[in-house]
């Protein structure tokens, strides 16, 4: 298994591009199977999850072709209907096939999908969901076989306002006769980009990034060319890694509406924060004050993505911070680790008392799942003596050339496979 090897306590100075965002180009690839004209999508990142969702959809008939940061697909020969769980449980973003697939063949056989082990992340809002369209539901032997052939537009309630489930009855209705309106849905950065996205290819979509989003179906999608928006879970990344090493640092191609609830949170302990239209600057000079009461919620709230970031952060400011993560049960995997490194934590369901050490030693730690890897990682670079970080494989399903983008920063990071 490859590993981080860190060197800390180096500052962090210079400037970086943020890449296409994972949890954008994941949900478009979805969406680039409803029409048989072909679809190109711009500023995709080198992940696992994105290799492993093109894996997907080439089996399910989809020609795919990539050039850099340019995916081609063309799924005019779409021919299967069925994700198996092999390729299910390597990716919880299969997920949003669903309603493309629906869309598109009428019929769609979904294993239960994988990634990383955070919490129950159940399904039963997609399938209620799917179920007031009048999709025909069976689960049997692990699979959920969806029958759209009857399938109505309606208006559709979400128990919660679920991102997957709101992007699967997108997807579904694009392209199905009637009008469905879709109530307390996500209003994610994601789900305003999955809009224009599909309006983009000829859809009539309006609302995202309320509470409510209206969709008139349309018989048939054109091809389109897109370029994803910026990663804001990255983006938040880097800024923690620059508020808790210290240091000066621009971060370019990136949007500072999407991640207000972060800025705050970072000039609140005592960043200096400038946002200049797609240019945020980001300054720490001193220890940082503690962040208080956080809490985790859905969008514009604090993202639960950065819940792990901001515990290694919270780890060496002044002060006790409380953490509460709302969104998953089994979210807190990396606190242990950290506490390897002489973090001060106490847990208590899903709430962590941090109380701010004046610095955290290096230890060998292991990367439990994506965003609490990187948490790690953000420790390793501001401790003290060498860190290791072990399993970096959770940490590569959202993170490109992590190691690159601090050690062009100033950081002593290196890979090793």
């Amino acid at each position: 298994m490859s590993k981080y090897v860190i060197n800390g306590g180096r500052k962090l100075n210079g400037q970086i591009d943020i890449n296409g965002a994972k949890n954008s180009v994941l949900p478009l690839l979805a969406a680039a199977l409803l029409t048989d004209e072909p679809v190109r999508i711009g500023n995709c990142p080198i992940l696992t999850d994105v290799d492993n969702m093109i894996r997907i959809i080439t089996s399910l008939g989809a020609s795919v072709n990539r050039d850099g940061s340019y995916i081609e697909i063309k799924s005019a020969g779409l021919c299967a209907y069925e994700i198996p769980k092999r390729q299910a449980k390597e990716l919880r973003s299969s997920v949003f096939l669903m309603g493309s697939i629906l869309g598109r063949m009428k019929k769609a056989k979904v294993a239960y999908p994988g990634g990383c082990d955070i919490g129950l992340r159940p399904i039963d809002i997609h399938l209620k969901a799917l179920s007031e369209l009048n999709v025909k539901i069976v689960e049997k032997y692990g699979y959920i076989n969806c029958d759209a052939n009857m399938m109505k537009a309606s208006n559709v309630f979400l128990d919660y306002p679920s991102v997957g489930a709101t992007e699967n009855i997108m997807l579904l209705s694009a392209i199905s006769e009637g009008i469905t309106i879709i109530s307390n849905v996500a209003r994610e950065p994601e789900i305003v980009e999955l809009q224009n996205f599909l309006n983009s290819m000829g859809a009539k979509i309006e609302g995202a990034g309320s509470s409510c989003i209206k969709i008139e179906g349309v018989r048939k999608l054109k091809g389109t060319d897109y370029y994803a928006m910026p990663d804001r879970i990255v983006t938040g990344t880097i800024m923690m890694a620059v508020a808790l090493c210290g240091g000066d640092v621009v971060l370019n191609y990136t949007n500072h509406t999407h991640i207000d609830a972060v800025i705050s949170k970072l000039r609140k302990s005592g960043c200096n924060i400038i946002v200049e239209s797609d240019k945020i600057c980001i300054q720490s000079f001193t220890r940082l004050n503690s962040l208080g009461y956080v809490e985790t919620g859905p969008y514009p709230g604090y993202p639960t993505d950065l819940q792990a970031p901001l515990a290694a952060l919270a780890s060496t400011a002044d002060g006790t911070t409380i953490l509460v993560e709302n969104i998953f049960e089994n979210r807190f995997k990396h606190l242990p680790e950290l506490c390897k490194m002489g973090a001060n934590i106490r847990v208590k369901d899903r709430i962590a008392f941090i109380s701010g050490v004046k610095q955290l030693t290096g230890a060998e730690v292991i990367a439990m799942d994506l965003r609490g890897g990187a948490s790690l990682v953000l420790a390793g670079l501001s401790a003290s003596q060498l860190t290791v970080v072990h399993d970096i494989q959770h940490i590569e399903r959202g993170y490109e050339n992590l190691d690159k983008i601090f050690v062009a920063l100033g950081a002593d990071i290196i890979k090793i496979c």
